[in-house]
């Protein structure tokens, strides 16, 4: 499934393995790229440079691209994402910027406004904004945005640098994980159903699909406890395929304009996975 969009691929639920350490942001943007009216505005970026705004985005990211591969700009990464200055009166022992010593795979992008460095590591995706004047071998400080709940903001901050300290001091030669959680396995789940119904596939091929063609034939009737887990599936798939992304990614909800509905599964939280 790498650098494609495999809708209709979609029976191996091997290939949704790539899903379950997924970030919250990750996750959104798997939905978001199989949204049919994204994709379009991806065909006609150079006519409708503006569109990726609309979407939560600052810049319009491939939708071929899956997770593993794309580092989509969001909008809320004005608020999380941490960023590095240099220091212009750093003290004696003060630590400097080691650019290969931040841990994982790294990729540096460039938003439009700012020099963005992603590392990645089994269990934590980082994202640090990078001042222009800063260079390797630099004394820097770490910088948080003001906000009306300061506290909040540095409890979140001051984890994100807690994991960034971890990783980079321990870093593991290899790295064992426990068995996938629930809300893992709903978004693998999830987005195996969404595929299958993009493609065409009816709520019972989703089913034989995902839960195996035996345990179909054992329970697959009007009222089955399996037909009405398979259609929620659906609704919600579809429902965060259609904006339940942005909470997701941690955007705020988009301003309705007369006529829209907003969908019901759109509204209700989502337990999205930590940052790191």
């Amino acid at each position: 499934m790498t650098n494609s969009l495999a809708i209709n691929h979609w029976h191996p639920t091997a290939a949704y393995l790539y899903t379950l350490p997924l970030d919250g942001p990750a996750l959104a943007w798997e939905y978001l790229r199989r949204n049919p009216d994204y994709r379009r505005d991806w065909l006609r970026r150079h006519r409708h440079p503006d569109a990726a705004h609309r979407w939560g985005l600052r810049l319009l990211e491939n939708p071929a691209r899956d997770a593993r591969d794309a580092h989509p700009a969001w909008l809320s990464d004005y608020g999380t994402a941490v960023q590095l200055h240099p220091d212009a009166d750093p003290p004696p022992e003060a630590a400097a910027f080691a650019f290969w010593r931040i841990p994982g795979r790294k990729y540096l992008i460039h938003d439009g406004k700012r020099l963005v460095l992603v590392a990645q590591w089994p269990g934590c995706c980082m994202r640090l904004v990078l001042a222009p004047d800063l260079g390797d071998g630099m004394a820097f400080l770490y910088a948080v945005r003001a906000s009306a709940t300061p506290s909040a903001r540095y409890r979140v901050f001051a984890a994100t640098l807690d994991a960034l300290a971890a990783a980079t001091n321990t870093m593991p030669v290899a790295t064992t994980r426990s068995r996938p959680t629930p809300t893992a396995l709903l978004e693998l789940h999830t987005l195996q159903a969404l595929d299958a119904t993009l493609a065409g596939a009816s709520l019972r091929e989703v089913a034989q699909g995902l839960f195996g063609v035996d345990a179909v034939a054992a329970d697959w009737h009007a009222d089955s406890a399996l037909r009405a887990r398979v259609r929620r599936l659906v609704r919600r798939g579809d429902a965060l395929m259609r904006g339940g992304y942005r909470r997701l990614a941690q955007l705020p909800a988009p301003p309705l304009d007369e006529g829209d509905v907003l969908h019901p599964l759109q509204n209700v939280p989502e337990q999205a996975p930590p940052l790191c």
